[in-house]
């Protein structure tokens, strides 16, 4: 049964998915060139820029808060597909042949959010943007940690369930933001 969140989650992956497309159309896939660590600290870009704007109350630069939260879902997915494109060498590939990677890892994700959300309660609608914000970078701050380990880990989710944690926290807070209206 298509539950108020999985609509909602779809209406926000939509919209994400058809930027991505977009941008893909507008710059090929230049963002091959970036390994790892660098797309992480484009994340973590975007989600210092919305806790500063949170903490001073007001911004300079006129880029809405929900840009931030839409380029953090974008870029996580990047790299999750960069991952899943280690083994390919090409720097441009036609978004025919990644959209069935965004799918797949935004299918994944969303059974993630599914599984958490039941049983969670879904807990997140009671949380404030803030906290979840909190939240992704504390996330950006545990990748790092595992990239700076060589992405080995004793005891911990790897980075792919980091990146798919900090989707759902973005799309969470569309959600709340009313981005998917």
């Amino acid at each position: 049964m298509e539950t108020k969140t999985s609509n909602e989650y779809k209406q926000v992956i939509a919209r994400c998915k058809e930027l991505f497309r977009k941008k893909t159309l507008d710059y090929g896939t230049a963002w091959r060139i970036l390994r790892l660590p660098s797309i992480t600290d484009q994340i973590f870009i975007k989600a210092q820029r919305i806790r500063s704007i949170q903490e001073k109350g007001n911004q300079k630069v006129n880029d809405p808060i929900v840009d931030e939260f839409v380029g953090i879902i974008n870029y996580c997915l990047i790299a999750l597909m960069q991952i899943s494109l280690q083994e390919d060498e090409r720097l441009e590939i036609p978004f025919s042949e990644l959209e069935p990677l965004y799918d797949h890892w935004t299918a994944a994700t969303k059974g993630l959010l599914e599984n958490k959300n039941h049983d969670y309660g879904e807990a997140w609608r009671d949380m404030r943007v803030a906290s979840m914000t909190d939240i992704i970078l504390m996330k950006l701050f545990r990748v790092k940690q595992i990239e700076d380990n060589q992405g080995k880990t004793i005891v911990s989710e790897g980075i792919e369930a980091n990146y798919q944690d900090m989707i759902n926290y973005a799309v969470f807070c569309l959600i709340k933001l009313g981005y998917h209206e």
